[in-house]
């Protein structure tokens, strides 16, 4: 089993670039020079272990058990405790991704210094990171209050030979998967247990995935929209620069540049530039600057809360290295994760909401302007896209379900030690689903706007966006009479998935029109 490559981490300095390459694949290893603070943190937590003053979570029990006093030579026994105690998880398991990721930030938490873990226990992590050893992680048990105690207990686990692991796919015990690693079981010291299982690595990492994911579908709906503005024969105007400085909204301005770069060219637009009787545009075309650029910043604050996130150290008590002193304190409630996830959620429904509004006129006779019903050239005998539309539908009204703020919501927890919480896991795992409806639904807008562009023939459209379509044809025809249709959006919803759409405009375009996820928000 040979170590993976890995990525050097500064906490404090970790991007959305670094934990993306996290997510694909990579390792992660501390940046050397963050080791003597960590190795001062841990001297005064031993100190600490052994004196007579109480110190939470160090000689004393947890929680409402916190006036519980723990002897000395009982202290590994206590983090031994806390852990499989903890692990009380249910559910899916967490993919292994996001149980990657996990790891990854509870090292650069860790790494900062504050927690007063050992070298050892960081170590321990990277190690499995390196060699691919990946806790099973039930997704389900966490409140997002006092860390997210269950997953990150279930991670664990497996450190201190416990719990279960995947390895190359396959699940093994603990203590097989650190075997086959060659490491051995971790034995935690004073605090350690409690520095691993408080935080909320669980909920970020969902939620940087979430982020990304979004991100990456936002950009698509500027190409989907771009393609339904030409198939719907619609105006170009709404998209100028001058309109969007007007507003001043920095992504209202990023989509509108956008959509007119995609748009440059096309033959369509050219063809009814005059004698066009429609006034002006429905709301879901003539509109899209504002509802994309409106999402496109709000991923940007959450950007900046999730970067800030990322680089934070989350766990309780912290150790103040500068001062000796070993303070109680509230890190590890993830209301601004759950905040953010919350902002992410938004995005995700109303990309899709305008999408699904576009897709309902392009197959609307009464709104698509000369296509026929359905976009079918055979309507009646054929129902086209009538389903697909409905489907899209279905998947909006789901996600829009889905977008219902979880952070207004709490119940106390722990004989009401932990009386409000975040609901930052489940806030953060819901976007995985809410993405892959999203991912469905812009699929089937691509797959209509490219059909209503093919009817336009003579006239065609932009190269950018014929490119799109070219690389869509490669995988779908497009649709004469009726067939299977399941397939069809499969595969678009892949390709939309996939990246492959800005991917082929910026091919023709030579430049990239599409806004980058900025990170708003850095720790010194």
């Amino acid at each position: 089993m040979s170590d993976r490559e890995a990525l050097v981490v500064s906490p404090g300095r970790v991007s959305l670039d670094d934990l993306a390459q996290v997510l694909a694949g990579a390792a992660v290893v501390l940046d050397p020079s963050f080791w003597p603070r960590v190795e001062a943190a841990a001297a005064i937590v031993a100190e600490a272990a052994v004196a007579e003053a109480p110190v939470y979570g160090i000689n004393t029990g947890f929680g409402k058990l916190a006036s519980k006093r723990i002897a000395p030579g009982q202290t590994t026994l206590l983090q031994r405790n806390l852990i499989v105690s903890h692990c009380c998880g249910v559910g899916p398991l967490t993919p292994e991704p996001i149980v990657r990721l996990m790891m990854a930030l509870k090292i650069v938490s860790l790494g900062r210094g504050a927690s007063g873990v050992r070298r050892q226990v960081i170590e321990q992590l990277q190690a499995m990171l390196a060699r691919g050893i990946y806790p099973l992680v039930p997704q389900q048990g966490s409140v997002g209050a006092s860390g997210d105690l269950a997953p990150l207990a279930h991670m664990t686990a497996v450190m201190i030979g416990e719990g279960q692991a995947l390895i190359d796919g396959t699940v093994v015990p603990g203590p097989d998967a650190l075997a086959a690693a060659n490491l051995a079981p971790l034995t935690l010291g004073p605090k350690e247990g409690l520095a691993l299982i408080n935080g909320t690595q669980f909920s970020t990492a969902y939620a940087i995935s979430g982020l990304l994911r979004t991100h990456d579908l936002a950009c698509a709906t500027l190409v989907t929209g771009a393609l339904s503005v030409d198939a719907a024969m619609a105006s170009t105007a709404p998209f100028r620069p001058e309109i969007q400085q007007l507003r001043g909204h920095a992504g209202q301005i990023a989509a509108g540049a956008a959509l007119s770069a995609l748009l440059a060219g096309s033959d369509i637009r050219q063809s009814h530039l005059e004698g066009d009787e429609r006034v002006q545009d429905p709301y879901c075309l003539r509109c899209q600057p504002q509802v994309a650029g409106a999402a496109l910043d709000l991923l940007m604050q959450a950007a900046g809360t999730l970067t800030i996130e990322v680089n934070a150290v989350t766990d309780n008590p912290l150790v103040l290295v500068d001062t000796g002193e070993i303070i109680s304190g509230g890190n590890f409630h993830a209301e601004p994760v759950a905040f953010a996830a919350d902002q992410i959620a938004l995005a995700l429904s109303e990309i899709g909401a305008i999408s699904e509004r576009r897709i309902a006129t392009l197959v609307d006779p009464a709104l698509n302007f000369g296509l026929p019903p359905f976009l079918t050239p055979d309507p009646g005998l054929n129902s086209g896209f009538m389903i697909a539309e409905v489907t899209a539908a279905a998947l909006y009204a789901e996600n829009k379900q889905r977008a219902a703020p979880c952070s207004i919501d709490s119940t106390p927890t722990s004989a009401n030690q932990e009386d409000h919480v975040s609901m930052a896991a489940h806030a953060a795992r819901r976007l995985s689903d809410m993405a892959d409806n999203l991912a469905v639904i812009l699929g089937i807008e691509l797959l209509v706007a490219a059909q209503g562009i093919g009817l336009r023939l003579p006239h065609s459209t932009s190269p950018a966006l014929a490119a799109v379509i070219a690389v869509l044809r490669e995988q779908v025809p497009a649709l004469g009479v009726d067939r299977y249709m399941a397939d069809d959006l499969a595969k678009a919803a892949a390709l939309v998935a996939a990246g492959t759409l800005p991917a082929a405009a910026i091919s023709v375009l030579g430049s990239n029109p599409f806004p980058r996820l900025a990170e708003t928000a850095h720790l010194s």
